[in-house]
């Protein structure tokens, strides 16, 4: 059923993978219109579990492709709303992105965005996993 109302749950899109989840703000149509639908996404964020592995020092890697993203030729990095995910994603500690990449990130830089091949490169690096 697609009833409209004047109340809203707020929610955001996970920057890492993707889903929807609940902020616990309310909105409110100032006019008391009935215009909003039960849940309206606001924004983006971390969920739960997303939110749980930054604050433990870790930042996503999210592969995403280049040929399908909507990047325009003279912008120099990916917005969240024009990666074409490809669903493979891998989290690494802060510090060990920055010695194998030479780049450090800001404190508050939650994931990037990387081409095909990043994440395969990585785990060769890192060796087989053990069971």
């Amino acid at each position: 059923m697609d009833e409209k109302s004047h109340v809203s749950l707020e929610q955001h899109l996970c920057l890492v993978c993707g889903l929807d989840f609940d902020t616990g703000g309310i909105l409110l149509d100032r006019r008391l219109r009935q215009s909003m639908q039960r849940h309206t996404v606001t924004g983006w964020g971390l969920c739960g579990e997303h939110r749980r592995l930054f604050d433990e020092g870790f930042v996503a890697l999210i592969e995403c492709d280049p040929e399908r993203s909507g990047v325009p030729a003279d912008q120099d990095h990916m917005r969240p709303e024009q990666a074409w995910r490809t669903g493979r994603l891998a989290h690494l500690k802060r510090e060990a992105l920055a010695r194998v990449t030479h780049i450090a990130l800001a404190p508050d830089v939650p994931c990037v965005f990387v081409e095909p091949g990043v994440i395969e490169q990585l785990q060769a690096m890192v060796g087989p996993e053990e069971d």
